[in-house]
């Protein structure tokens, strides 16, 4: 399990396909600011929740400079099928080998009812303008997380 991200560290490049194949990295976003999430499946009850409140806040969020990347272990045509589903506007990137999510400490050992397993760890990494890690919140709930982040940025 890969250490997780602290406030000023550099944030691990990438370089991912988003839900149409297309090549997207971090670099890409350089001299804006990042919001970073990495959640467990596409179409599943609280990832949908997540990226619907992500999109519902996203001009809120673009307004303040930030941009929004989700990613998880999904192949590109599962992150297409859920944009189109639920209307996302979100970047959504498939990290299916799981490297990103490990650079980031977003995957590694989950307890759920009493079993203990490797899994996807609920995270959002806010990257600053120099790409340096500004905030790492580990084990967010899906629900409420998007509007916590709003009022801990002061947007």
């Amino acid at each position: 399990m890969s250490e997780r991200l602290q406030p000023g560290d550099p944030a691990p490049a990438f370089t991912l396909p988003d839900a149409d194949g297309n090549e997207v990295s971090l670099s890409d976003h350089k001299g804006r600011k990042v919001i970073v999430y990495f959640y467990p499946a596409a179409l599943t009850p609280g990832c949908t929740k997540q990226a619907c409140d992500f999109t519902d806040n996203l001009e809120l969020l673009a307004g303040a400079g930030y941009d929004v990347i989700g990613i998880s272990p999904d192949k590109p045509e599962k992150l297409a099928k859920f944009r189109d589903t639920e209307s996302l506007k979100v970047t959504l990137l498939a990290d299916p080998d799981k490297k990103v999510l490990d650079a980031y400490g977003a995957y590694g050992e989950k307890k759920n009812y009493g079993k203990t397993y490797m899994g996807v760890i609920r995270s959002t990494i806010v990257v600053d303008e120099e790409g340096k890690v500004e905030r790492a919140l580990y084990n967010v709930r899906a629900t409420g997380h998007v509007a916590k982040i709003i009022k801990d940025l002061g947007i």
